[in-house]
């Protein structure tokens, strides 16, 4: 557990991890812990593709946060279905009495080019992330509501927001969580409840999965490696505090000692004629004088292209 620099910022807090068994997660909830906070520490423990079930991660995280002098509960219900994503928030609640912030960091891999990839390997992806998102934060959202106060922090990724190989249904879903946090964000303004995204550069057994094949992909490998879990955890635990609370439809990246804020899609160019368009002037008119602002067709790794700082 790390140690503080400071007086703790999240005294009296008591906050949702999932996916805090392993890797960003568990890096979180321990940070959360030294921070004061009291800890959900949710991990279904499975494997990084979705498989089986183990009690045991979740379980040796709070007994980690424990031994440090902290306060935890293990929980090891799904987010991917509802009654169970309920039942995570509930657990705070009858373990805490109250809910101030949830950390939506579950999530599992299925890789697969798109024009391979099957129904399963698109909607057990889907489920885990973006319903899984969309369930925890429902489940906690009257409560933030009755109380007037709370914080989400949701896990985004540069596979959605610039792109990557054979991720369409973890691209999607990264990208969709961004809507939901916008959303969110707006809807939840008026009770003084914020929501974030975070896009995290580090090396975890997720991102294990990647593949090496080419000298380009292993030189990316090489770098993603020297970036670790821990260091995305101290703007998590930031967004989570009332130090942030004006702070709220934004999204944020962490690579190694790096903190970048991403720009979100407005209009860069536009083209008019009076008398309307025909798919002729569009051609002749309206692409030539749009395309210089085109986004490249690239990858995370093509804009990341420096090694960590």
């Amino acid at each position: 557990m790390q140690e503080n620099a400071s007086s703790p910022m999240l005294d009296g807090k008591v906050i949702v991890v999932t996916g805090a068994g392993n890797g960003i997660g568990r890096d979180f909830a321990l940070t959360l812990a030294a921070q004061g906070a009291r800890v959900v520490v949710n991990d279904l423990g499975t494997s990084s593709s979705g498989e089986g079930e183990d009690a045991g991660p979740a379980q040796k995280v709070v007994d980690e946060i424990r031994a440090a002098g902290g306060t935890a509960v293990a929980s090891t219900d799904s987010v991917a279905e509802w009654h169970a994503a309920n039942r995570i928030i509930k657990t705070a609640i009858d373990a805490f009495g109250r809910i101030d912030g949830v950390i939506n960091n579950a999530g599992i891999l299925r890789d697969r080019m798109f024009f391979k990839m099957n129904l399963e390997e698109w909607s057990r992806v889907i489920d885990v992330h973006l319903n899984g998102s969309f369930f925890v934060a429902r489940a906690a959202s009257n409560y933030f509501k009755d109380q007037g106060s709370g914080s989400y922090v949701h896990m985004t990724s540069t596979s959605g927001l610039i792109g990557n190989f054979g991720q369409a249904n973890y691209s999607a879903a990264k990208l969709a969580i961004v809507g939901l946090s916008k959303s969110i964000a707006l809807d939840m303004a008026r009770y003084n409840v914020r929501s974030n995204c975070i896009s995290p550069f580090a090396w975890s057994r997720l991102i294990g999965t990647i593949p090496t094949e080419t000298p380009e992909e292993q030189a990316r490998v090489e770098r993603m490696k020297r970036m670790e879990t821990g260091k995305i955890a101290p703007l998590a635990a930031y967004l989570m505090s009332d130090a942030a609370q004006d702070v709220s439809g934004q999204i944020f990246g962490v690579r190694a000692n790096e903190i970048f804020l991403f720009n979100q899609h407005r209009p860069v160019r536009s083209v008019h004629r009076s008398e309307g368009w025909t798919p002729q002037s569009v051609a002749e008119h309206a692409m030539p004088s749009l395309r210089a602002g085109f986004t490249p067709l690239q990858r995370s790794g093509d804009v990341f292209n420096w090694d960590p700082i």
